[in-house]
């Protein structure tokens, strides 16, 4: 396992990290207590450091899993986290993608922050980031000044926000980067996902300070190269909410890609991690995990050959044609367009007189 640290800091993350939201949601599958604290240690053991909560996966669950797998060795482990959506008032409100109420109170969020220590069993967590920010959430000073006083506190080292649920959010990340100066900024970004991760990237790259974390990071799945034609999703997963033509077309755009895996001691899940960490400012991968053998892949692609500059290029050119699949205008949420900033998006069909995008929403967390 490779390591890299933020700019201006000295917190050190894996390049490969574990996002507890498939333990602890329920949307993945169902884990016993003892089956997710038994995976977290096999994560650790292959290198893995950086395991990122959210205090509102499983309301509280997540960050009581990390208690028990690594309460006792809390200084070998880097914490990051989330905090803004009010579970505590509204337990039930959530129901698939569709979203409980944020709070932006500075009571409130010192709370959130609270108790997430203490669920956790610790006394400082190195990353939050304040919970999917919305376009009223950027511009509110209480937010971004509450997560600045408990860093000066010392009970949180640095700060961010994290973007989604689902794909979009171009001028939240944008303003997150050039404007609040975040020190974290969580986002969607996959090969076959990648507007406007790849966008704010770069935003990131330029600004010098800014550190990335990536969710979402094969598609839903999509990237692991496990579906066929026929594959069919358990009634508690959330992919089963997709549209076929989601899994129909994601199987061709995979054969586009089979340069990328195929002869070179790769998996193609491990080539869509490699191609996140061509940027120096993705500190840290999410990707989904649910089981030993997809761990035990996922982590060893840190330690690969990174993807060449001409892979790199061919990658790119697919993304500009969508990989040769014409489908629906993707619907994006957030901000996208700002009068005076005309930012388009930059993989379109050639050819096409209304530059179409061509990706369905990603489901974020």
């Amino acid at each position: 396992m490779k390591y890299r640290t933020y700019p201006g800091s000295d917190i050190t993350v894996s390049e490969v990290g574990f996002g507890l939201w498939t333990l602890a949601a329920g949307w993945w599958g169902d884990f016993t207590d003892d089956e997710a604290v038994a995976l977290l240690h096999r994560a650790h053991d292959l290198g893995i450091t950086t395991f990122d909560s959210g205090d509102t996966y499983g309301n509280g669950r997540a960050d009581e899993l990390l208690r028990r797998a690594f309460g006792d060795r809390r200084d070998r482990v880097v914490i990051t986290t989330k905090v803004g959506y009010d579970f505590y008032s509204h337990p039930d409100a959530r129901r698939g993608q569709q979203e409980i109420p944020h709070s932006a109170d500075p009571e409130y969020l010192r709370y959130a922050v609270e108790q997430s220590l203490q669920r956790m069993g610790t006394d400082v967590v190195d990353i939050v980031s304040y919970h999917n920010a919305h376009e009223e959430h950027v511009p509110n000073d209480a937010i971004w000044e509450t997560l600045e006083a408990l860093r000066q506190e010392g009970k949180i080292r640095a700060w961010g926000g994290a973007l989604g649920p689902s794909n979009g959010y171009l001028f939240e990340g944008l303003d997150l980067i050039r404007q609040r100066r975040a020190q974290n900024l969580q986002l969607i970004n996959n090969i076959l996902e990648p507007w406007p991760g790849q966008t704010l990237t770069e935003a990131a790259e330029e600004s010098g300070r800014t550190g990335v974390q990536v969710r979402v990071t094969h598609s839903s799945g999509m990237l692991e190269g496990k579906y066929t034609a026929d594959t069919e999703f358990a009634k508690n997963d959330h992919r089963r909410h997709r549209p076929r033509s989601w899994l129909i077309n994601g199987l061709q755009k995979l054969e586009a890609l089979r340069f990328l895996h195929e002869g070179r001691g790769m998996t193609i899940g491990q080539a869509a991690l490699k191609w996140l960490l061509a940027s120096p400012v993705v500190m840290t991968t999410l990707p989904n995990i649910y089981n030993v053998e997809q761990l035990e892949e996922f982590a060893a692609a840190s330690e690969l050959p990174d993807l060449t500059a001409d892979d790199l290029r061919r990658i790119a050119e697919l993304q500009r044609t969508n990989f040769g699949v014409h489908e629906e205008n993707m619907r994006y949420k957030g901000t996208m367009r700002r009068e005076g900033e005309p930012l388009a998006p930059p993989y379109r069909y050639e050819g096409d007189e209304y530059g179409v995008v061509a990706e369905m929403a990603g489901a974020g967390d």
